[in-house]
């Protein structure tokens, strides 16, 4: 083969890898759409929508002592703080009020996310549909999990979408927060241990052993003791309050407001 006819054939080569990139690059949309791919992921959807709600009933149980809706509580600061560990009796050590607290605040997240969940799924639904999807949605219980560093929400709803003969399904779609409320509990149950058995709890051991963490014990006028616990990195913070081998007024050095 000549020079000339070598040359001819690059041309034609390189004709045809820019005619295939203009196709490719037309109509690739469709192309994915034919497979069942979409831009529109379910559970990307699903984080945006309800991520936001996920976090402000995070925020307001952690300054409320573990519940949305505070039953036995104190007021601080306007706020209701509730007591996770009590006695109504002086000389007493106290009563832990939530044994299970991880699982208390679990159960108090999925219950909090119950309309919202419903609202998103629904709006999943009907975005897909605008998109030419057929949807079977089923939907099934959130199940929440306090995790290292992180919150753990996963949404049993059986999710099927169709379309050009193309099948995506989904048995359950998860999200992910970034937030260490599981560390905080965990050192808010050893406190609540020295609560419960000794009556008092030594705070700067925890700040010792973890230099990010800032816990405050504010003494109240009635035996109380508000903790507040701030990680000083991301300023996530839970309190509680604990009332424990209480003096009357006058016999020691509860009496004192401490702000």
């Amino acid at each position: 083969m000549n020079k000339r006819g070598q040359i001819t054939i690059f041309i034609i080569i390189g004709i045809i890898i820019v005619v295939l990139a203009i196709l490719l690059f037309l109509f690739f949309p469709q192309i994915k759409t034919t497979l069942g791919f979409s831009d529109l992921n379910p559970s990307e959807f699903i984080q945006d929508c309800i991520e936001e709600e996920i976090s402000n009933n995070v925020l307001m149980l952690s300054a409320q002592g573990g519940s949305l809706n505070p039953e036995h509580y104190i007021l601080y600061n306007n706020e209701k703080i509730e007591y996770l560990c009590y006695t109504n009796e002086y000389y007493k050590t106290c009563v832990m009020q939530q044994p299970m607290l991880k699982e208390h605040i679990e159960a108090e997240i999925a219950d909090s996310i119950k309309i919202e969940t419903n609202d998103c799924f629904n709006s999943l639904k009907e975005s897909f549909e605008k998109r030419g999807y057929s949807v079977n949605l089923k939907q099934g219980a959130a199940e929440v999990e306090l995790l290292p560093n992180r919150i753990s929400v996963n949404f049993n709803n059986a999710l099927t979408l169709a379309k050009n003969e193309q099948t995506e399904k989904y048995d359950s779609i998860n999200v992910v927060l970034n937030n260490n409320l599981y560390e905080l509990i965990s050192i808010t149950n050893s406190i609540l241990n020295w609560e419960a058995r000794y009556g008092d709890s030594e705070t700067t051991t925890y700040m010792n052993y973890y230099h990010d963490l800032k816990v405050e014990k504010k003494k109240q006028s009635d035996g109380t003791t508000i903790y507040i616990l701030t990680d000083r990195n991301n300023q996530n913070k839970f309190q509680f309050a604990s009332r424990s081998l209480a003096w009357p007024p006058g016999y020691g050095v509860d009496d004192v407001v401490m702000t």
